[in-house]
């Protein structure tokens, strides 16, 4: 046996034993994780359950938190994800389309837009925030609006919804293409009637996903007028909030009677969360094709 050999017989059992020290440690960070995401679940149900009733959804705003409810919250948060779904979906999917199966990869400006998208998708939030207040607020004179609001969402989350929509169209196989080809197909109809209803159920789950993260986001939407107080239903140009606003609210206020509300709108917020998740699952798992 070579010394090399001899060295890496002796070395093996030291290996297994970190191996399985790193391993305890991971296990170990993901079961305090979920812990703590149960404990939070957990209380969040315990206090917020028993409020959830007909005033939380018809009532709006009090500075009596017996009779406050969050009808606008919910319908500006509604209004929002819809908003998103159109401005977004549309957007994120033709430009997806055009650079995977347009774009010349030789062409200066395809390559910038490519490096611009994926830099857009790793900034901070409140950069959007600051963006929307000095150009749609501001600079378009739109106000702190619903559509203001609506608009700087769909800035954030549209390089997300680009990227995995191209990650949905590479995942087509390249026989589906070169068959219809070989058939006398043009080009758009392949991409019409062949990769674009084979990429679809991908192209939904990110949709969805990035439409789950901007129903959360906070941020942006405190620069562009959310942190306001409404007490009717929001129009598209009209001052608006949202659930996490209000929740913020409630949790700002000294009364405990008002973090119990905080607590049964996160439930509703979260209600809202888990139905476009399962949305998503749904339709993935629904018109999946496996090539």
């Amino acid at each position: 046996m070579s010394a090399a050999a001899t060295t890496l017989v002796a070395a093996k059992p030291r290996g297994r034993v970190l191996g399985a020290v790193f391993m305890g440690y991971l296990l170990l960070s993901l079961a305090i994780g979920f812990a703590l995401l149960l404990w939070l679940l957990v209380d969040i149900a315990a206090t917020g359950l028993p409020y959830i009733d007909r005033a939380l959804f018809l009532n709006d705003p009090s500075a009596d938190p017996a009779i406050a409810g969050a009808r606008p919250a919910i319908l500006g948060t509604l209004y929002i994800g819809a908003l998103l779904l159109v401005f977004t979906v549309p957007l994120g999917v033709g430009t997806a389309i055009y650079l995977e199966e347009y774009a010349d990869k030789e062409r200066w400006y395809n390559r910038l837009l490519e490096l611009n998208i994926q830099n857009l998708a790793a900034v901070p939030s409140i950069v959007y925030g600051i963006l929307g207040l000095a150009f749609l607020v501001r600079g378009l004179g739109l106000g702190r609006v619903l559509l203001a609001g609506a608009m700087i969402l769909t800035l954030l989350v549209l390089p997300v919804v680009i990227i995995a929509s191209r990650e949905a169209i590479r995942a087509v196989s390249a026989s589906i293409r070169q068959g219809a080809f070989a058939l006398g197909a043009t080009k758009w109809q392949v991409v019409w009637r062949q990769v674009l209803p084979a990429a679809a159920p991908g192209m939904a789950t990110g949709s969805i996903l990035a439409l789950s993260r901007a129903i959360g986001e906070t941020a942006p939407l405190l620069l562009v007028g959310a942190l306001t107080y409404v007490a009717f239903n929001p129009s598209l140009l009209d001052q608006f909030t949202v659930l996490p606003i209000q929740i913020f609210q409630w949790t700002s206020r000294p009364q405990e009677e008002f973090k119990v509300l905080a607590a049964a709108a996160i439930i509703v917020l979260l209600a809202i969360l888990l139905s476009l998740n399962a949305v998503a699952i749904w339709v993935r798992n629904r018109y999946q094709k496996r090539w």
